[in-house]
């Protein structure tokens, strides 16, 4: 198969509108907020048709939709993609049918979210399903005449698909309103525990002539969320080849859920019969993701090897069904596994990983665990998929969010971009350009970096710095695109961007990751410091005079850190959703395993490993300006944080603000309030370094 790499950017040009040079511009929060977005490459079984996601937002309406475009990749007119779903709807999760005739998606059009089905060549969408409850997600049996599915639903409703949307409707007409609980969860990232679990059911795949109504709950004995909350999907179950089981990976829901990370693979019948056959019970820590050979003889998946940690090294493993024995595929590779998908030949695995800034997609040897780069070194892979002569993938970078890309499945190929780039998007805005760099952090170790210059950046001037600090903590701010923080916005008003990968960031090695544990304030904080000290000395555009610190969570806790113990340099401070009362923390969050892993046991076992970096202690030192912000729904980290940590501010005399948001979480998500969100930021940056 030849790619056509080369025509897609003449297209591109030509559609596009030209602009005066005189008249560019940075990034606007408005430009950020309104981009398409890409999502969700998929592809035929032939590799020839290319269905993804594209994201469009009316921001006057504050709202967005998400519609299917096609592409047939072999066609030889070179016609740029098509929207395939109609206007008006709403879509997600794309897959097709055995053939490749039918693309199936979940939409909500009829009242409820529910399975659809399209022709591929285009035509009418067919309601497949009519289930009294959403659909969460599903996944096609292997011969494509059944359906798995998630659905919300109470335990002892069993396969009654009715039982549990007429209980909620009941409870919703009663006249008190109070909630019971006799264990936690009682809420989890942005949601009151109702009782409901996500659970998995199985039925034959409907039409539009006779749509499923009916299903037959499988796992019955498995009591936890498949998928899991709050972000799990439908790669956490799967069919066996012949059809007749599936595997599920859970979390027991009982009273120790919140502090356990102990997720197991389970083999159950396809028909709902039997014992649920716990095949990873001998790892206490993370199994998921599972996958299995063609031959239905092996199990692949992901698993941790440390419970109560949740940012583990997921490694790739192997499962002889026969013996019960597991290997680790690739055990010198010191890399975080993102996922599983096998070559057609079935003798590698294809996955991206965290590397050193960069988040590329990888193919691992099954044999002997050699792993090679498909992508190249630079930017981000979000989703891919692998189909004959073709492989799609998402990549982002500093400079753009997310384009579709098809290449050759072992990389060679020259990369052909099918969707558009936020710079061919957006052709009057200048991006500010981005390096790299490194210096000896705690423990001379080698630590990384990015320096983003502003968009009208000239040689000789010098100017004012955000300073980003991520989140995570174990995370990244690298070669990447974010909708919430994105060092581009910052460069567009007019600054300098640093942002550094401390000790505790992804994509550096395990052993780089695991050194923040029971360390929040020390080994990063002294990070931060030499590497501000290192972009000063190897960027001389950066006025250090004239700098603001921000960050969100792990960077909301670090900011607050840094009031009380590295304020010097900073003109002003913006705390996001950050940790102020550690303790309060300790007890108030609902993932219990996050602080008692990061604080070295529970709040009452280890006082003091709550109060050793604990912000609160150090309000006495409090002095730089600084803006809070919080959202009322975030759970993870509970408004009470923002709200103390404003209170006290206030009460010591600083010079403060408080950004309160009632309906968003630990994120925010809504494009008015990412609006209100930047332009409070951009305020108060302008207000104390200029610009």
């Amino acid at each position: 198969m030849t790619l056509r790499h080369a025509v897609l950017p003449l297209l591109l040009a030509a559609a596009l509108p030209s602009f005066d040079a005189a008249a560019a511009r940075g990034l606007d929060v408005r430009d950020l907020a309104t981009l398409d977005r890409v999502s969700a490459p998929t592809l035929s079984p032939n590799g020839r048709q290319l269905v993804f996601a594209k994201r469009v937002v009316d921001l006057a309406a504050n709202k967005s939709s998400t519609a299917l475009w096609i592409e047939d990749l072999f066609a030889r007119d070179a016609a740029p993609p098509k929207r395939l779903t109609p206007e008006g709807w709403n879509v997600n999760s794309p897959s097709f049918s055995r053939d490749g005739s039918t693309v199936y998606f979940l939409s909500a059009k009829s009242g409820s979210m529910q399975l659809y089905a399209i022709p591929a060549r285009g035509g009418e969408p067919a309601r497949l399903t009519d289930f009294p409850g959403d659909v969460g997600s599903y996944k096609l049996s292997p011969d494509g005449k059944r359906l798995a599915f998630s659905s919300e639903a109470f335990v002892d409703c069993g396969s009654d698909l009715a039982c549990s949307p007429k209980r909620m409707e009941e409870r919703g007409k009663q006249k008190n309103t109070g909630m019971v609980f006799d264990r936690m969860f009682i809420r989890h990232w942005d949601a009151w525990n109702d009782g409901r679990l996500n659970r998995v059911f199985v039925t034959g795949l409907g039409s539009d002539k006779a749509m499923s109504k009916t299903a037959t709950l499988v796992g019955a004995d498995v009591i936890g969320d498949v998928p899991s909350r709050p972000f799990g999907d439908e790669s956490e179950y799967q069919w066996s080849p012949d059809g007749t089981q599936l595997v599920l990976s859970a979390r027991k829901a009982d009273r120790e859920e919140p502090w356990s990370t102990n997720f197991d693979l389970y083999l159950v019948n396809a028909d709902g019969s039997g014992v649920a056959k716990n095949l990873t019970q001998a790892n206490p820590a993370w199994d998921t993701t599972p996958v299995f050979s063609a031959d239905g003889k092996t199990l692949y998946y992901r698993a941790m090897a440390r419970p109560g940690f949740e940012a583990d090294r997921f490694a790739l493993m192997a499962m002889d069904l026969a013996t019960g024995k597991a290997r680790e595929i690739a055990s010198r590779w010191d890399a975080s596994a993102n996922g599983i998908t096998l070559s057609a030949d079935g003798k590698s695995i294809y996955t991206t990983a965290q590397e050193l800034g960069q988040d590329p997609l990888f193919a691992v040897s099954i044999a002997n665990g050699e792993v090679s780069n498909i992508s190249g070194p630079q930017g981000s892979v979000s989703a891919f998929a692998l189909a004959g002569p073709t492989l799609a993938f998402s990549r982002a970078t500093l400079k753009s969010g997310d384009q579709v890309f098809v290449t050759s499945p072992d990389g060679s190929a020259p990369q052909r971009a099918i969707t558009p780039s936020a710079g061919e998007m957006l052709p009057e805005v200048r991006f500010g350009d981005f390096e790299q760099f490194k210096f000896a952090g705690w423990n001379n170790e080698v630590v990384h970096g990015y320096v983003v210059k502003p968009w009208n950046y000239e040689e000789g001037k010098k100017y004012p710095v955000a300073f980003l600090i991520h989140g995570g903590p174990q995370g990244s701010f690298g070669n990447g695109w974010s909708y919430r923080w994105n060092p581009q916005t910052y460069a567009g008003q007019g600054y300098a961007v640093v942002m550094i990968d401390f000790h505790g960031s992804t994509g550096y090695g395990q052993k780089f990751t695991d050194a923040i544990s029971g360390h929040w304030g020390d080994r990063p904080l002294e990070d931060l410091q030499k590497g501000w000290a290192a972009a000063q000395k190897q960027f001389p555009f950066l006025d250090g005079g004239k700098a603001c610190a921000l960050g969100a969570s792990y960077g909301g806790f670090m900011v607050n850190w840094i009031a009380g113990n590295w304020n010097e340099p900073w003109k002003c401070l913006v705390s996001h959703d950050g940790v102020f009362e550690n303790q309060a923390m300790g007890y108030a969050t609902e993932e219990l395993w996050f602080s008692e892993w990061e604080n070295g046991g529970t709040p009452f076992k280890n006082p003091q490993g709550y109060q050793k970096f604990n912000p609160a202690n150090h309000v006495d030192k409090f002095r730089v300006p600084t803006l809070v912000i919080h959202g009322q729904q975030d759970f993870r980290i509970p408004a009470e944080q923002g709200i103390a940590l404003f209170s006290a501010l206030q009460r010591k005399g600083v010079e403060s603000k408080f950004l309160y948001f009632p309906d968003e979480n630990h994120w925010v998500l809504k494009p008015q309030n990412s609006v209100q969100w930047h332009d409070t930021v951009n305020g108060w940056l302008k207000q104390h370094i200029g610009q």
